[in-house]
């Protein structure tokens, strides 16, 4: 999978979660998780869902949709954006389909608000670690799991207590060992097969050009709602969902 740009964005990210960051490197919990895949299964660093019990899925890359053949994912990234997020969900809303949010850490820390109107609108929630750091598969296992855990700490408790059901890797960095932890924890891997390249700004023309030329190499779309300005995206959204749906596609989610 290409990793897509906003370097400029992934540095502010980073620096809002420095702080953070040095705080879970200074305690126990990750560090002890970090080894845990070769003995016990990780300790929960988050409480499940409306109290259900944590149940490992499976560990490879999710791409297929639960609508089958004819079925599309919708996946948006790197939110919440105050400005972009509640547009999106406007959208959304107005052809009645229901994606998957993978959000970084500090982001939902920052706007619980939009977290809960997530939920609340029916979509699902991805783990897409603290900082976005699309280096994570070069990085000691005690980072990944700290991205990976803490990112999953504070989307649950943005979202009073709604687990993300997904992990998917800031560019694609996913290691064997970020894919076993995540699924250790209830997330499914989640990759994509068709970038819009929206994050690139080409157009909305552009974008949905790109989205129908790639559809038939599977279902699952990404877009974005944070890292700048995300106009053409909400434009591009508002092109494709109906567009898809009369050429007798359905919209799901990534199977689990």
């Amino acid at each position: 999978m290409a990793r897509h740009g906003g370097r400029g964005w992934n540095s502010k990210v980073l620096g809002a979660a420095l702080g953070v960051t040095l705080l879970a490197a200074g305690a126990s919990v990750w560090t002890a998780q970090a080894g845990a895949l070769g003995g016990p299964s990780p300790k929960a660093t988050t409480s499940a869902a409306r109290g259900s019990a944590v149940k490992p899925v499976a560990a490879d890359i999710a791409h297929a949709s639960d609508q089958g053949a004819r079925g599309v994912n919708i996946t948006i990234d790197d939110g919440p954006d105050p400005v972009w997020t509640p547009q999106v969900l406007d959208v959304l809303r107005q052809y009645g389909v229901k994606a998957t949010f993978c959000m970084v850490g500090t982001q939902a820390q920052a706007h619980p608000d939009l977290v809960k109107q997530v939920v609340a609108a029916g979509h699902r929630l991805c783990d897409h670690s603290v900082s976005h750091d699309t280096t994570m598969d070069k990085k000691p296992q005690a980072y990944q799991a700290q991205q990976i855990l803490d990112a999953e700490r504070m989307i649950t408790q943005a979202s009073g207590g709604v687990r993300p059901l997904y992990y998917r890797a800031p560019g694609g960095a996913f290691t064997p060992y970020s894919r076993h932890l995540a699924a250790s924890r209830g997330m499914r891997p989640l990759g994509w097969n068709v970038d819009s390249k929206d994050f690139e700004r080409p157009g909305t023309a552009a974008i949905v050009a790109t989205v129908e030329q790639e559809l038939p190499g599977g279902p699952t779309i990404l877009f974005h709602d944070a890292g700048g300005d995300r106009s053409q995206t909400v434009e591009a959204l508002r092109q494709i969902l109906p567009r898809l749906k009369e050429q007798g596609y359905s919209y799901g989610f990534p199977v689990r």
